[in-house]
């Protein structure tokens, strides 16, 4: 898909909103209100883990000097340049670095390194009582979804959608337009500034405005979520996804799961952003494109559809704050999605 037209800017103001004063231990869905971990402050310290997938130290250099520029101290973990085959450390290795990050009361933010494959196989070990009492902003995309879900699921705190430590530009001053955006825009969502995100006009979008929560992330993490206890409720949501890497056959397939599963019926907009499809196989062709894909799932219901949206594993991949209110638009003019 060609998405070199799209379009991207941030309004930022001076306001910050306050820290939060109030966290229940239980959430209780659509219904509660959102809790939104403080904003952080120069001085403030950004924990760097590595729950799924490997990475060198090396590798996550030009991050940490980057948010070292923003007035940041950085906390680096434990299974930042361990290997265990694909995953950075064991299970018990990245179960207990984060599970340290999120207990540690001077961290104020965890930023994952990247994504990969393997936070499904801790999730469910970590012990999310100390973050309950003091939520702390958690970052990350892709298999990282895992967490955004279930944040969303269990105890509706607010988290960061975004790049990782490995897509920061290793020389900034070499840095493509597009690479500074995105990584500019974690900066702006960790320190509460007002985000925007405009796309450009896409013949298959359907117009309308909606308020409400921003859900959403990998296609396909979403769906081998269904059923668990980080199933995604979507009723009354904005929805947001992505994918890289799948076959159209596969991806109809996935849709047809939010489908079946009701997770389309009651949204307020869904949000479809890059979706870099496999070629299929020759004498295989699939024979629909990822419009016609979600367009016939969607025809029953009413709300605002916006395609080609700058979220996914691509280079114009922004930070989105995910469990927050935001308004969303699409009319004859491009798509609009900003925080509330």
């Amino acid at each position: 898909m060609n998405r070199k037209h799209f379009l991207s800017s941030f309004i930022a103001t001076a306001t910050m909103l306050p820290a939060l004063k109030i966290f229940k231990n239980d959430f209780n869905g659509e219904n509660s209100n959102v809790k939104v971990p403080p904003y952080l402050k120069s001085g403030d310290t950004i924990g760097i883990t590595s729950p799924a997938g490997f990475i060198t130290e090396a590798q996550v250099q030009p991050s940490i000097l980057q948010m070292q520029s923003w007035g940041f101290n950085i906390k680096v973990g434990s299974t930042i340049g361990k290997r265990d085959f694909t995953y950075g450390g064991s299970d018990e290795e990245r179960m207990a670095d984060f599970q340290n990050m999120l207990d540690d009361p001077k961290i104020n933010a965890i930023m994952c390194a990247r994504g990969g494959y393997g936070f499904v196989r801790i999730i469910d070990k970590l012990d999310f009582t100390a973050f309950k009492r003091n939520p702390k902003w958690l970052i990350g995309f892709s298999d990282i979804t895992v967490l955004h879900s279930h944040l969303a699921k269990n105890f509706g705190v607010a988290s960061i959608h975004s790049k990782m430590c490995n897509s920061f530009p290793d020389d900034w001053t070499k840095a493509e337009p597009i690479q500074i955006e995105t990584i500019l825009s974690i900066k702006n969502a960790l320190t509460g500034q007002e985000l925007k995100y405009i796309a450009p006009i896409n013949i298959y979008n359907r117009f309308g405005k909606a308020n409400g929560l921003l859900i959403g992330g990998n296609l396909s993490i979403i769906e081998t979520l269904a059923g668990s206890n980080s199933d995604l409720d979507t009723s009354g949501k904005i929805l947001f996804v992505e994918d890289t890497g799948e076959y159209l056959y596969s991806l109809d397939r996935m849709f047809w799961n939010l489908k079946r599963s009701g997770k389309l019926k009651n949204l307020k907009g869904l949000i479809v952003g890059g979706f870099k499809v496999k070629p299929d196989d020759i004498g295989e062709e699939f024979g629909k494109t990822i419009y016609d894909i979600v367009l016939e799932k969607v025809k029953e219901y009413n709300y605002p559809i916006s395609f080609d949206f700058p979220v996914g594993h691509q280079r114009n991949n922004f930070a989105y704050k995910c469990g927050t209110n935001h308004k969303f638009e699409v009319n004859e003019n491009g798509s609009f999605l900003e925080t509330l």
